[in-house]
This record gives structure tokens, sequence and C-alpha cells, in this order.
């Protein structure tokens, strides 16, 4: 079992994207996040996406770190 700290870099891989700085900086532009809504809740992610982001949160797993700053700068551009 993997209990370390990820980077956003390694979240974006985990989730199947493009996880260098340029595509990770287009992501957070293009998908503004209500602050309102739960980021696995946002329509832009696939089944799969939303259920490992949902997962780890709910299980507060290695990778929360790395799922709370993407929330974080995807609600600043909302």
């Amino acid at each position: 079992m993997d209990t370390g700290h990820h980077e956003l870099a390694e979240l974006f891989a985990q989730l199947g994207l493009n996880n260098n700085a340029k595509a990770i900086k287009q992501f957070v532009q293009s998908h503004p996040l209500p602050a309102d809504m739960v980021l696995a809740e946002a329509p832009f992610w696939s089944a799969s996406q939303a259920a490992f982001l949902r997962q780890s949160l709910d299980c507060d797993a290695e990778w929360s770190d790395a799922v709370d700053t993407l929330a974080a700068l995807l609600q600043q551009r909302g």
C-alpha cells in the first residue's frame, strides 16, 4: 500500500490526464468549480475519475491533500 504524499502532477496522472505544468494550468483555467460544488460532483469528470476523487476524500487517503489542492485551484476560478 502506498502511503506517501502525492503532488498535483501525480494526481493528474492518476486521473488519466496530461500532467505537465502547462496542461495542469490549462485544465484549471478551463474548468471553473463553483464554491458550493463538491469536486467529485463536477460534470467534467468521468464516473471512474469522480469515484476516485470521492474515495480519496472519504477515506482520507494519501491522495486527499492533492485532491484538496485541486479543488481549491478550481474554486478560485469558479
